[in-house]
């Protein structure tokens, strides 16, 4: 198994249907019962740091994120179905969290 991260942005066509909380529960309740979810949040406004020089640009756009396991980037990709982000139209990126 492979450990994933699920990235939401918040550039969905329809914002009040991926901030919508029935769909969230539900899909929170599909993760769960994957046995793969590890967790995950929404995320507020932050500030970008670089110890020296200008910092690269952060992203306003990112509103949340779910941790997964999966065996590979297309099941972790299966579970863009329902994700309340994704179904509204909006960006899901999703990047494997490599180990060392």
């Amino acid at each position: 198994m492979n450990d994933y991260i699920l990235l939401m942005h918040s550039d969905s066509t329809d914002p009040a249907a991926a901030n919508d909380s029935f769909a969230w529960d539900n899909y929170f309740t599909l993760l769960q019962k994957s046995g793969l979810f590890d967790g995950g949040s929404a995320i507020g406004k932050g500030l970008a740091f670089r110890k020296t020089g200008q910092p690269g640009a952060g992203s306003e756009h990112l509103s949340g994120y779910i941790r997964l396991r999966a065996a590979s980037l297309q099941q972790a990709q299966s579970f863009l179905s329902d994700n309340p982000v994704y179904e509204a139209g909006g960006t899901v990126e999703i990047r494997e969290l490599p180990r060392d």
